[in-house]
């Protein structure tokens, strides 16, 4: 019998990701929506004990005495991020996390990501492709996800507070589930970022017919139907990070948050629904990360997390999006409900949209085809 030992993948650039798909939002929603019934049902693995870990991050002494190591300043991340996920997609894979706020200064984005898809059974290769956009979309993709179930039907003003890519994808999820939006409330900090984005907003959505720029919070939120905070900002102090006053929320209110984010203690009363978009990670999160946790991970999901473990919380309290989608759990119940979801970001995400787009790509004859090898030198 003669063995068939060659490894090809194939490399997908940004614009070969593009021309693949990876920006068709309606689908990435469709995608995650899939992917977290796998969830639930359990045909997945990341990282950590329990498997649920959302990835593996270097970290960076305040002194060192190697002049050229990297200086833990604001949002620097070196992290790999591995998954595997069953079901339709059968495929594992690790994103490669790289982030430096101050790569701005040298006209980069924040973050410079790749991700890696491989067969899950061999662990072969299959693609090696540009992940800012695939991470963007599926981060965007989960409070489409959260809307389709937890929005009021009717929604139709969004608040918004960051206009940077975050913000767009986010919006963007929203319109794919929400076909009654008509009104955004936009904070920013800088005309530009808000010019460039209101752009996009107009030439992208024009049934957006009345846009509106605040300068507050509280404008934010006030009258809003879908309400997200995208900034990034520093990490180690929740009175600086973005927060939601429950004054401020109308009733019926849905709010998905995938950044810095907290609530004041009218949030924290129990008749407002507290939906995370899988329990498992936040409980790595705890176990992984000194207390108060919500100090070194910014996202409202782990201030439930420290809630839960100064006994102000019940942990039946934070429902797990994966069984509202499944069916196992009811989504939003009336039109008057408050509910709030943290989002938090995880490998299978990544390696759903990018199987999706992979597939594409092969249908497509997209990408350049790289060789591994003929034969393996070792065997």
């Amino acid at each position: 019998m003669t063995l068939d030992t060659r490894i090809d993948f194939i490399y997908l650039s940004e614009q070969d990701m593009i021309r693949a798909g990876v920006t068709d939002m309606p689908a990435c929603v469709d995608t995650m929506e899939e992917m977290f019934g796998l969830l639930y049902h359990g045909d997945y693995r990341m990282a950590g004990p329990n498997s649920d870990s959302h990835g593996a991050m270097i970290t960076f002494p305040e002194q060192s005495p190697f002049a050229t190591m990297p200086k833990p300043t604001a949002d620097r991340r070196m992290m790999a991020m591995p998954a595997y996920l069953g079901g339709n997609f059968q495929t594992a894979g690790a994103k490669w996390y790289g982030s430096n706020i101050a790569n701005r200064e040298k006209g980069l984005p924040r973050s410079i990501l790749m991700l890696t898809l491989n067969d899950a059974d061999t662990g072969a290769p299959l693609a090696h492709m540009s992940a800012n956009l695939l991470s963007a979309y599926r981060t965007g993709a989960i409070p489409g996800v959260g809307a389709r179930h937890l929005a009021r039907k009717d929604a139709k003003v969004i608040g918004l507070a960051g206009p940077g890519v975050m913000g767009k994808t986010t919006v963007a999820a929203f319109m794919a589930v929400c076909p009654q939006v008509d009104t955004l409330k936009i904070k920013g900090r800088s005309q530009k970022s808000l010019d460039t984005f209101l752009g996009w907003v107009n030439e992208t959505f024009p049934q957006i017919t009345h846009i509106e720029v605040v300068q507050t919070l509280e404008e934010v939120v006030r009258g809003a139907d879908l309400v997200s905070y995208c900034s990034s900002g520093e990490v180690g102090d929740p009175s600086r990070y973005p927060l939601v006053k429950r004054e401020w929320v109308k009733p019926g209110a849905f709010l998905a948050m995938p950044a810095p984010c907290s609530i004041d203690a009218g949030m924290e009363q129990a008749d407002v629904r507290k939906v995370v978009d899988n329990t498992g990670l936040y409980e790595a999160w705890f176990d992984e990360l000194p207390k108060p946790a919500h100090h070194h991970v910014p996202l409202v999901g782990v201030r439930f997390m420290d809630l839960i473990a100064e006994g102000s919380l019940d942990a039946a309290q934070v429902e797990d999006l994966g069984k509202i989608v499944a069916g196992h759990a009811p989504g939003r119940r009336n039109d008057e409900e408050i509910i709030l979801m943290s989002v938090g970001g995880m490998p299978v995400e990544d390696v759903a949209w990018g199987t999706v787009v992979y597939r594409n790509a092969l249908e497509r004859g997209i990408g350049v085809r790289l060789n591994l090898w003929e034969t393996p030198v070792l065997s």
